[in-house]
């Protein structure tokens, strides 16, 4: 069954696809491979939506956590700030022109990125299910959305569908559905039709509601 959480793991998800491809880009462009520099410009937008979501799990998933296992946060906000001096290192990198500094900074950003993300998916949120209510994970996941301000939904949903499989995609889609007024829901429902391509398809067979 769907619950709150699995929009997390599909976020999750979706951070260490396109990190991966921002790192392999990174890598390519260092070795004379042309032609990269939009898988490489990723980065920011990637980014931008990786300071949201941690920021929505500080104010809304920590202090949850805090309540039922104190003293447990306290090291996934300085990973957060870990994270924060990787894109620094990344950013400056880029801006200086210097493909191998460039490389080697992607490539630190993915490996404390997957570290990082390891850790939450089975340690913090393994907590999160066990211990806090689902009604209170909801608010929790609800908080977290709301860090994505309206006007850059398109943006948001262009970003993240693609990058997640058929399963996240239709947990994505379900928890949207159990939150979200039906007019609300209609439209990010038409934003995700866009994102996915073909993929709309295997998720009308999914959810039958689903417009056709």
């Amino acid at each position: 069954m769907t619950g709150p959480i699995d929009a997390i793991m599909a976020m999750h998800n979706a951070f260490r696809k396109d990190m991966e491809g921002i790192d392999a880009a990174a890598l390519g462009a260092a070795r004379g491979t042309p032609g990269l520099e939009a898988a490489l410009e990723r980065f920011r937008y990637f980014n931008e939506v990786l300071v949201a979501h941690a920021h929505g799990e500080e104010i809304a998933v920590f202090p949850a956590v805090e309540a039922v296992a104190p003293l447990v946060a306290e090291a996934y906000e300085k990973d957060h700030r870990g994270l924060d001096a990787a894109f620094d290192a990344l950013n400056d990198a880029v801006s200086a022109g210097d493909a191998l500094a460039t490389a080697r900074a992607a490539a630190a950003f993915k490996f404390h990125l997957d570290i990082h993300l390891f850790k939450e998916d089975t340690h913090l949120y393994r907590i999160v299910r066990e211990r806090i209510s689902v009604p209170d994970q909801g608010k929790a996941v609800g908080i977290m959305a709301a860090e994505i301000p309206p006007d850059r939904q398109p943006d948001f949903v262009a970003w993240l569908f693609p990058l997640i499989g058929d399963d996240d995609r239709e947990n994505m889609l379900r928890i949207q559905q159990m939150v979200l007024p039906p007019e609300a829901f209609a439209g990010v429902a038409q934003l995700v039709r866009r994102a996915v391509g073909d993929g709309w398809v295997e998720l009308r067979r999914r959810i039958p509601e689903l417009p056709a």
